[in-house]
């Protein structure tokens, strides 16, 4: 069975010039350059953007066999990034074949049973095609645990209590939730972090990861909250580096199972989650480890101790 990423590609046009980007579209390449059976899905367009996605796509082994072709344009998104590596987006989104999503095309959960769906991004809030599909990864999550990861875009919706009651209705169906503190702290600014996943736990939710940055990652499950530090690396900048830790916690999912996924289990997944995207933020745009890179980096951090 396939893993199932639903959600944007893009063209990320950074100071350097255009890349594919989108974080659901990062997730995808960082699980088949780990090794796994991806499907990609979403509406990618017949314009010399969508070309360079599907090639992008196919150079790393992702399959397109659910995502669907459209003459509208791609989406793009304005990228500045900061001193510290940050990256901030403008999008040009209206009309675009990367939210054009339809059950007229959206593949049938019943019939093909993927293993899990990765869904994210700013598919999940721009409308009417993410109420679409909130309905199929409903029906999805009949056969499938869904991992949703917010990734808030504030510069398309500055509404925060708009902005919230979506992040929620996504909440409400998923398994596990990977979420960053700067996302947190934007969506509930009066809220300490644990509390709002601690919430979301007592809400039905399995497990939520908490990306820090540099200081590492927290998850939280029923039973306890574990803390992994971060890497130290050069950035270069962080593009995809929440992307890449949300593919290493996909593969554990499927691996282990969510709630085989505690105490040293837990903590090595975390490990591994923390080295992967270090080696993101070392690359400029979002080029996540292939598994042998990842091998590699692990084991040399482990002759070091």
């Amino acid at each position: 069975m396939s893993i199932w990423v639903a959600g944007e590609v893009l063209i990320d046009v950074l100071p350097t010039g255009p890349v594919v980007g989108g974080g659901p579209a990062n997730t995808a390449k960082a699980l088949a350059r780990l090794g796994h059976d991806v499907e990609f899905i979403d509406g990618i367009s017949t314009d010399a953007h969508g070309v360079s996605a599907r090639n992008e796509f196919v150079r790393d082994g992702v399959k397109l066999s659910h995502a669907h072709g459209s003459d509208k344009p791609t989406c793009t998104a304005q990228v500045t990034v900061d001193d510290n590596g940050g990256a901030s987006y403008i999008f040009s989104i209206a009309d675009t074949a990367t939210f054009d999503f339809s059950d007229s095309w959206l593949p049938d959960p019943s019939r093909f049973k993927p293993s899990l769906l990765h869904v994210g991004t700013l598919a999940t809030i721009v409308e009417p095609g993410a109420l679409v599909l909130h309905d199929w990864a409903m029906r999805t999550a009949e056969f499938a645990p869904v991992v949703f990861d917010p990734n808030i875009r504030s510069s398309v919706i500055s509404d925060r209590d708009l902005y919230e009651a979506a992040i929620e209705k996504w909440v409400a169906i998923s398994t596990v939730v990977k979420v960053s503190d700067d996302d947190l702290a934007w969506l509930f600014p009066d809220l300490d972090p644990l509390d709002v996943a601690k919430r979301w736990i007592t809400d039905g939710v399995a497990m939520v990861v908490i990306t820090r940055g540099a200081q590492g990652l927290t998850a939280v499950t029923v039973d306890e909250v574990v803390n992994i530090a971060g890497i130290a690396v050069d950035v270069i900048d962080t593009v995809g580096a929440g992307d890449t830790v949300g593919a290493v916690l996909v593969e554990a999912i499927v691996e282990y199972g969510v709630l085989n996924l505690n105490g040293e289990i837990l903590r090595a997944v975390l490990h591994r989650a923390s080295v992967a995207a270090s080696i993101t933020c070392s690359r400029k745009g979002a080029q996540p480890p292939t598994k042998n890179e990842l091998r590699d980096a692990l084991e040399q951090l482990e002759n070091r101790e």
